[in-house]
């Protein structure tokens, strides 16, 4: 999906791609919605009890989305993609804040490795640092913050009903600010239909796949990301940023795979109903 959005971005703004996205986005909100049995038994309510919440997300998806679509439009496509899986270094940092969660000395030394390893990408104080660098690092800080806000959701709220407001929240969001900077643009060829439509098929796709297991279980596998990114990037875009990635993002994927052993190790603890230490 983040090729294809650098791809389009040299012909269409990138409020138009986050637009566009977001419309397809609600799709598998609502079919994920509609097959929901809870909420089918309970008469389909559409109301979301609260509701500023779920808004509030779709505002900081807004700006998420932005600034991910900025930073793929302008940098090397690997480099924003690596900077930006360090979301999950900002999940467990907001998880203590927000959800009151205690992260033990391990959990925090994962953090900080992950950091370093984004220090090293970014290269702040180097000739070839660049402000666009802090663009996939908000969007990383974004994204961790609408991980942990579904947290604060009542507990029988279906997720897709709080995918749904945030989609609509975040569609409107950019719809206004594509307004406010000139606007959409005409449709250029039928081929870039095609290519928003598979935006939407691989939204679609991350979606149910998040809805069939625990994220943890899926985080190894999204960060073979890293090394997807820089095969794509250096395939259809000429970009081989070796230099810039290595070794920070090594860091950042050991920092992340740590959190995730951590998580998998107290969830396995909780199921044979053994006592998960207080600081893990």
């Amino acid at each position: 999906m983040g090729l294809i959005i650098k791809h389009l971005s040299t012909g269409y703004g990138v409020p138009e791609l986050a637009a566009y996205r977001n419309v397809f986005g609600m799709i598998p909100s609502l079919l994920l919605l509609w097959l929901t049995a809870d909420w089918n038994a309970r008469g389909r309510p559409l109301r979301l009890r609260q509701w500023p919440l779920g808004l509030l997300r779709g505002v900081i998806v807004t700006a998420e989305q932005v600034m991910f679509y900025l930073a793929v439009a302008r940098m090397a496509y690997a480099t924003a993609a690596t900077i930006v899986y360090s979301m999950s270094l900002f999940t467990t940092a907001f998880s203590v804040p927000l959800l009151g969660n205690r992260v033990g000395a391990m959990r925090w030394l994962a953090v900080l490795i992950g950091f370093a390893g984004v220090a090293m990408v970014m290269s702040p104080g180097a000739d070839s640092f660049s402000p666009v660098a802090l663009l996939p690092l908000g969007a990383a800080v974004g994204y961790g913050l609408i991980t942990v806000m579904v947290k604060l959701f009542d507990d029988d709220a279906p997720s897709p009903l709080i995918n749904l407001y945030s989609s609509v929240a975040a569609l409107v969001g950019v719809v206004v600010f594509c307004l406010a900077t000139g606007g959409f643009s005409p449709i250029r060829a039928w081929t870039d239909i095609a290519w928003i439509g598979a935006m939407g098929i691989f939204w679609l796709c991350l979606v149910i796949s998040y809805r069939m297991t625990e994220p943890s279980n899926l985080a190894p596998f999204s960060y073979c990301g890293i090394l997807t990114s820089f095969v794509g990037g250096w395939v259809f875009f000429g970009e081989a940023p070796i230099d810039r990635l290595f070794p920070g993002a090594l860091l950042i994927i050991a920092g992340g795979l740590m959190i995730v052993w951590r998580e998998r190790r107290a969830r396995a603890l909780r199921a044979r109903g053994e006592a998960v230490p207080a600081r893990r």
